[in-house]
């Protein structure tokens, strides 16, 4: 009796500790698995080219009718290059992404930019006239100084960006625009930035075959 008595104590230890193991082995285990899970996820993931870029100094130039263009420098905060694909504004029913080079008379020319403005990870891309720029081809209506027009850039990935930008007038930047397949000048669009002292932008539409 005296044996039974005490050994029942050990035995009742002996389980205890049996649990407190078991659960040990148990927490270890549920933590190891969420280190590994952890360690498996991706450490460089690509943000949206959207949330990357950002425009400072942005305007547009005021026009009566016709066409105009929209201006800034382009930031790119990313790690990675950004392509600008596209530009739409209820301001102006068909947009285009312009470049401007000296035409084959040595005149300077815009024309549309094949692939869209690329916006060099960590760089800038300036949007100014006689360069690069946002061309609104054909405005919905006049855009006075103190108006503001708000942009959505579309990036290669298919994000966007969007921005407000005041309309200024100026004077400058008397560049013709070239389109068409055949890279000359397009009949249709006689005229040019000429950049007229009320800011108008003299774009008329008259078709000259």
């Amino acid at each position: 009796m005296h044996n039974l008595l005490i050994n029942r104590p050990t035995i009742r230890r002996s389980t205890t500790s049996a649990r407190v193991g078991a659960l040990l082995v148990a927490a270890t285990l549920a933590l190891a698995g969420c280190g590994t899970a952890a360690d498996a996820a991706p450490e460089d993931v690509a943000a949206p080219a959207g949330q990357s870029v950002t425009l400072a100094d942005g305007w547009v130039k005021a026009a009566g009718s016709g066409m105009s263009a929209a201006f800034g420098q382009l930031s790119n905060n990313g790690s990675q290059d950004v392509t600008v694909v596209s530009a739409t504004t209820e301001a102006s029913s068909a947009l285009e992404l312009h470049e401007t080079v000296e035409g084959e008379a040595g005149e300077m020319v815009m024309r549309e930019v094949e692939g869209g403005f690329v916006i060099p990870a960590g760089g800038t891309l300036d949007l100014a006239p006689g360069g690069s720029h946002i061309m609104l081809m054909d405005l919905a209506g006049p855009l006075r100084a103190g108006d503001e027009v708000a942009f959505t850039l579309a990036f290669s990935d298919d994000s966007t960006y969007e921005f407000t930008a005041p309309v200024k007038d100026y004077s400058g930047a008397n560049e013709n625009y070239v389109g068409g397949d055949d890279g000359g000048t397009d009949g249709s669009m006689d005229g040019s930035m000429d950049g007229s002292m009320d800011g108008s932008m003299d774009g008329s539409m008259d078709m000259d075959g």
